[in-house]
């Protein structure tokens, strides 16, 4: 099988996050200027992450789940991109289980220790960026009391790890990687990318997503495994759409989080 070019791959990754993360950026790009031009200053508005998508419960259970089958359209495209000639993308990602250095509980003990890593701190640049007047108010839920919310956000919250750490990490670095870039530009490019799409939340918000890429993107050349960012990322936002449903808002309010 003919190798491609690096004018190929180039266009390649171009599609490829056109049609997913890259594409994110760039509204949430425009989204922060909307914000700033906004009369309303930019710590008094919110921004909802789950919002409903219909006033018909049943209609916006459906329309929430075809949302989240949509998102994952392009982690299949960067599996197909990947399993070219001899290959296989779960062998390239580090995805294949069985042996003792290659677990499952493994790759969750290291996802939960990245998790903690990051989380801690997030939460409070998040503290202090709301602080500052420049993180918008985060609504991690919109949906309405059905049974089926806690199912919508613990999907979204697996989606969105698998999504973001496939795209952003996994096919971006092997794609950049194909196109002999050196690994510190790689892992920068991985970064920047993870923060411009968490930039309608504000700059505070985005600067320690960029932060978080470069762990993680560290983390996965030394680990060789995608399991243990995919399993931090879910952990990350299942507190983060779960926790504020369990805690009391009291101390949401005290930390300025409600």
């Amino acid at each position: 099988m003919i190798e491609p070019t690096t004018k190929r791959l180039r266009v390649e990754v171009l599609i490829v996050l056109g049609l997913s993360l890259g594409q994110s950026g760039i509204f949430a790009s425009w989204k922060l200027v909307e914000r700033y031009l906004s009369p309303k200053p930019i710590g008094s508005q919110t921004a909802t992450l789950r919002p409903s998508a219909s006033t018909v419960d049943v209609m916006d259970l459906v329309y929430q789940l075809l949302r989240i089958g949509f998102s994952l359209v392009p982690v299949a495209l960067a599996f197909f991109l990947l399993s070219s000639g001899l290959s296989r993308a779960r062998d390239r990602l580090g995805l294949v289980w069985g042996r003792a250095s290659a677990s499952v509980p493994r790759d969750l003990l290291k996802g939960a220790g990245l998790a903690a890593l990051i989380g801690i701190p997030g939460l409070g640049l998040y503290v202090v960026g709301r602080a500052l007047g420049q993180n918008v108010k985060i609504d991690t839920s919109g949906l309405p009391e059905e049974w089926w919310a806690a199912l919508v956000l613990i999907l979204a919250a697996l989606a969105a790890a698998l999504l973001e750490e496939t795209v952003a990490v996994g096919y971006l670095l092997a794609r950049l990687g194909e196109m002999r870039w050196r690994v510190p530009a790689a892992i920068t490019a991985s970064a920047l990318l993870r923060g411009s799409y968490h930039l309608y939340q504000g700059w505070p918000m985005a600067l320690g997503n960029v932060v978080m890429g470069i762990v993680f993107a560290l983390a996965y050349l030394r680990w060789k495994r995608l399991g243990p960012l995919i399993a931090a990322h879910a952990f990350l936002d299942l507190v983060s759409f779960v926790g504020p449903e369990i805690v009391p808002a009291e101390w949401l309010e005290a930390l300025h989080l409600a």
